[in-house]
């Protein structure tokens, strides 16, 4: 199987599967189907293609797509890219696996640590992941908008609990989007926990905060307050990650513990300074359980900063920020708690 050959669907084309559909299909995949229930947004991205406003770079992007419901798919994927929210998991998956060849794949690009649920419907040989590193808000009628620069895009995909025989096709699919964004695109990882736990770390600081304060990445990195925050929240991540022998993969090619990880003197202070300068590509970004949770949605910070307070728990490392910033998009979430800045002052 050849990636011009392998029939693919992107699982849930809401912004960030409508980026990854439309950049797939950009790059010269014609067997690309992107499948959502929004139905004003199958009729936009039928009618006018995918349209992508390139909020980082200025500009937009409009590409051709095939678009269905999900009471549209007919015969069986070689590739199913998972893109929806994790509480429907093993609801979704069971509805897809008569679509599923017997040698395809579940690739999830969820957020948190999404594998296992995965692979209790479809089975570990059958369970890929993927870490992205981009961003993107949903906009609708079949436009997105692309909050991230191109240059810094980026997905590291590997095997969950299997012999990972399956992702040379996964690179050779994911690859035809360099051509539209970066050489550097797609990165195999031999230990995908470790690409988990760095796109973890990076959401449990930023994603929660932007709920909570209503700011974009940029803002949450450059505010003294948060800054700080989302420090302490990348080093209690840093600290689960290695208390469960997990070795933080690099992210944009530079070592988050090294270069984020300082906790005195000047090593916390390269850190403070670094932090906006590493967020720098993603500054537009806003996290989707913003959106979420401002359309009056539940969001999933139990699946991001609530996921990290399960795992330090089980082994023994406190998590106080990440705890604070679950109860408190709970309590927005409630009607308890307003998005405001000043719920910094919690912290």
């Amino acid at each position: 199987m050849t990636a011009d050959k392998a029939r693919v669907a992107i699982y849930g084309a809401g912004a960030m599967g409508t980026v990854l559909g439309a950049f797939l299909t950009a790059g010269g995949l014609k067997n690309v189907d992107l499948i959502t229930r929004n139905e004003q947004h199958v009729f936009g991205l039928r009618e006018n293609g995918a349209r992508i406003e390139l909020s980082a770079n200025g500009g937009e992007k409009c590409v051709p797509v095939n678009a269905l419901f999900p009471w549209e798919i007919q015969g069986e994927y070689d590739v199913v890219f998972l893109m929806t929210k994790q509480r429907n998991n093993a609801e979704i998956l069971e509805g897809l696996l008569p679509h599923i060849k017997n040698d395809g794949i579940v690739c999830t690009t969820q957020n948190g640590l999404p594998e296992e649920s995965v692979a209790k419907i479809v089975g570990n040989e059958r369970t890929y992941g993927a870490a992205t590193s981009f961003g993107a808000t949903f906009i609708g009628g079949g436009m997105v908008a692309l909050t991230s620069e191109i240059s810094a895009m980026r997905m590291q995909i590997g095997g969950y609990q299997n012999d990972g025989s399956k992702l040379p096709l996964l690179q050779e699919i994911l690859s035809v989007i360099g051509n539209e964004a970066n050489n550097g695109f797609v990165s195999i990882e031999e230990d995908l926990r470790s690409a988990r736990w760095s796109k973890l770390a990076i959401n449990a600081a930023f994603s929660g905060l932007s709920v909570v304060t209503g700011m974009t990445f940029g803002e949450v990195a450059k505010k003294f307050a948060t800054r700080k925050i989302a420090l302490g929240i990348l080093h209690e991540c840093m600290d689960v990650a290695n208390a469960l022998g997990i070795k933080l993969a690099p992210m944009q090619g530079h070592n988050l513990e090294k270069v984020l990880g300082g906790r005195k003197g000047i090593r916390r202070m390269i850190s403070y300074m670094v932090l906006p300068i590493a967020m720098k590509k993603h500054k537009k970004l806003v996290s989707g359980m913003l959106k979420d949770v401002q359309n009056g949605r539940k969001c999933e910070i139990d699946y991001i900063n609530g996921a990290v307070v399960r795992e330090g728990k089980r082994v023994g490392v406190e998590t106080p920020l990440c705890e604070r910033v679950v109860s408190l998009v709970h309590d927005i979430e409630n009607g308890l708690c307003e998005i405001d800045y000043r719920n910094v002052d919690f912290f």
